[in-house]
């Protein structure tokens, strides 16, 4: 699974997913909702980019 990270230094796994925020674990990065926003810092999934 792939994991996407934010300017802040989180790191969205699609493994983990966010639960604590609504999104389940296993929930592929295209299928989080587009108003779901960091948890650390507030900014928008946009923002994040895709890390190996």
């Amino acid at each position: 699974m792939r994991k996407f990270q934010c300017p802040c230094g989180y790191i969205y796994d699609e493994e983990l997913g966010d639960p604590d925020n609504g999104v389940e674990p296993g929930t592929l990065w295209e299928d989080v909702p587009e108003d779901w926003v960091c948890p650390v810092c507030g900014l928008p999934k946009d923002v994040f980019v895709e890390i190996d």
